[in-house]
């Protein structure tokens, strides 16, 4: 039996091998403002004192919507034509005293979202290459 070795969809995103991986982006050490992905400058204040720093895994569903059409290329690196395309769920999770950060929602349906539903990280396969497994970050609903 062979397993895939899986890779993440872009290096610095996220901490990949974890046992609870984590976002990682970067704080403003003179106003605080948090970015993610990283970021060399400040969008608050443009200051370039920033700071890798690992951002949380819950948060609450700040609002969402469904990608029912084919995203262009780049950065979208799916499916290459409509008719394999599958639409999705998106949204925005606001991770407390930190930032919202866009993202794929999996594991819910749209008739059970709701604003301020708590939400957790995981890490999906995105698609496959050989035998390696692409994998991205999403947040699903914690589970009750």
């Amino acid at each position: 039996m062979s397993t895939l070795e899986q890779v993440p969809i872009a290096e610095g995103l996220f901490t990949w091998p974890a046992e609870q991986p984590q976002l990682i982006g970067s704080r403003c050490s003179s106003c605080g403002a948090h970015t993610f992905p990283r970021q060399k400058g400040c969008p608050r204040c443009s200051r370039t004192e920033m700071e890798e720093t690992l951002l949380a895994s819950r948060g609450t569903l700040w609002t969402w919507t469904t990608q029912g059409f084919r995203p262009k290329s780049p950065p979208y690196g799916g499916p290459e034509t409509e008719e394999t395309f599958t639409p999705f769920l998106l949204g925005y999770v606001e991770l407390p005293g930190q930032l919202k950060v866009e993202t794929r929602l999996v594991d819910v349906e749209i008739e059970q979202l709701r604003l301020g539903l708590a939400m957790e990280l995981v890490i999906v396969p995105f698609r496959r290459e050989g035998d390696t497994e692409v994998v991205a970050f999403a947040f699903r609903p914690v589970a009750d």
